[in-house]
């Protein structure tokens, strides 16, 4: 048995940040990682979708440019096989900047092994070997991350089920593939892989897509998107075995024939066999324990929950600033941190995003809108991206903002703007009396700012008083 001044259980996105700040004041730590290290991002998550989907965009454009005069564009093709190494590559890369953060430390400092907890500071590490070791540590801080939720029954089917972490490890693809759930991941990898040639069909179990809650935006987009591929939305998915080695998909009465199905319905965290009942505090349905979300305190345990695996907002930034967060808090002491305005992206064509309060969020409270449709764009039309739902959301009488969700082209750029705003406390006056170049996609965001400007203060735009 050995004691250290801080234990690390896994080395994700939050763990490897906790790590750099905790090698910052002592060397008294360890970390202990079960499965692959690399972070999920950089393996299977943000960092080879977003390779996969350039290139699915790029050759998706190729359709388009004979409408600019451009001939010839007819004649692309993909090679997928190409297409897959290069992601390959391009991940593989950045995998390698991540393994950086470990490759330094001692044998004794990093540990590949399971760890289960035996109360607020008494940790069992399983070795790939069997070898059982007890560590205690004065704070323990618990980043176990998250793996995609395939249902039990659908193991059956064996390599014909799909998930972000062997999607990516494939030198082919089937040529019929079934996406079920369309969140992020799902509607980001479903609309890539049509845009590649593939035969892509959507299902979700919600009468809604990604993470909007707008009616107006999200209409929008299943117009968009389900322009591109066919989507099935408000029914259970039922598996089976279909001729000739394919699969059956039945949505509540329509069944299609796939070769394979990507489950897209989430991640699950990896709390299986960690000992969270051994903390001595309540477990929520989910087997999770409450938090403080500003310190990330289990209760008043030496214990911090961090990153994916507490179940909160699950992208990269969130996981990183929670590392920080953790282990700031582990090493120094109980500090409440203002958390960072939540924003979540969806790099679909058009971008979805959602800022600040959704408008889910917002019900129950009164609440002004401001909107603009970019199908009369300028920029948008020359780009022949014109197409798309912005709705953006104030405090009557004051005009602070609450929020926004949109469906638009640049809603990436679009997005930050608004976040950056709502951090800073903006009204939309103070908005209007920035700068919008002329022609851009923000010229929009000043478009429904100006129509939230009417609904909250009731008179024309209020940067007209500067001229």
């Amino acid at each position: 048995m050995r004691h250290v001044r801080i234990a690390i259980l896994g080395a994700g996105t939050a763990g490897l940040t906790a790590l750099s700040q905790v090698r910052k004041h002592t060397d008294d730590f360890v970390i202990i990682n079960h499965g692959p290290y690399g972070t999920t991002c950089a393996r299977v998550g943000c960092m080879p979708s977003k390779a996969l989907i350039q290139a699915a965009d790029d050759f998706h454009r190729g359709s388009q440019l004979a409408t600019l005069g451009i001939r010839g564009g007819e004649g692309l093709r993909v090679d997928l096989p190409a297409v897959l190494q290069r992601v390959r590559d391009y991940r593989d890369a950045r995998v390698a900047g991540v393994l950086g953060s470990t490759s330094s430390l001692q044998p004794a400092q990093n540990i590949a092994g399971r760890a289960r907890l035996e109360g607020p500071g008494r940790v069992i590490v399983t070795h790939a070997d069997g070898r059982e070791e007890v560590v205690t540590a004065d704070r323990v801080l618990i980043a176990t991350g998250t793996r995609p939720v395939v249902p039990a029954a659908w193991r059956a089917f064996g390599d014909r089920i799909l998930t972000t972490d062997d999607l990516f490890e494939r030198a082919d693809l089937p040529r019929r593939i079934a996406v079920v759930g369309l969140g992020v991941i799902g509607l980001e990898l479903g609309q890539a892989l049509a845009r590649l040639g593939l035969e892509v069909q959507g299902f979700e179990l919600r009468e809604s897509l990604g993470p909007l809650t707008d009616p107006a935006v999200q209409a929008e987009a299943q117009r968009r998107i389900g322009a591109e591929l066919p989507l099935h939305l408000g029914r259970a998915v039922e598996l089976r075995e279909g001729p000739g080695g394919a699969l059956t998909v039945d949505h509540g009465g329509t069944q299609i024939e796939v070769d394979a199905v990507l489950a897209a319905m989430g991640r699950r965290p990896n709390t299986d066999g960690l000992g969270l009942d051994t903390l001595g505090v309540p477990l929520d349905p989910r087997g999770l324990p409450a938090f403080d979300r500003n310190t990330l305190q289990i209760g008043d345990l030496p214990v911090y929950f961090t990153g994916d695996v507490n179940g909160e907002l699950q992208v990269l930034h969130e996981a990183s600033d929670e590392g920080f967060i953790a282990a700031f808090n582990a090493l120094h002491g109980p500090a409440r941190f203002q958390r960072r305005v939540p924003l979540a992206i969806a790099f679909t064509d058009p971008q979805i995003a959602v800022v600040g309060q959704s408008w889910q969020a917002l019900q129950g409270r009164s609440f002004a809108t401001g909107g603009f449709n970019f199908a009369q764009q300028a920029r948008a039309m020359a780009m022949l991206r014109a197409a798309g739902q912005l709705h953006v959301y104030a405090e009557p009488g004051s005009g602070r903002l609450l929020g926004a969700e949109m469906c638009v082209p640049g809603a990436e750029h679009l997005g930050h703007l608004l976040a950056l705003a709502l951090q800073r406390g903006m009204t939309v006056a103070e908005l209007l009396t920035l700068p919008f170049y002329h022609p851009v996609l923000e010229e929009g965001l000043r478009a429904a700012l100006r129509v939230l400007a009417r609904a909250v203060y009731g008179e024309a735009p209020l940067e007209m008083a500067r001229l």
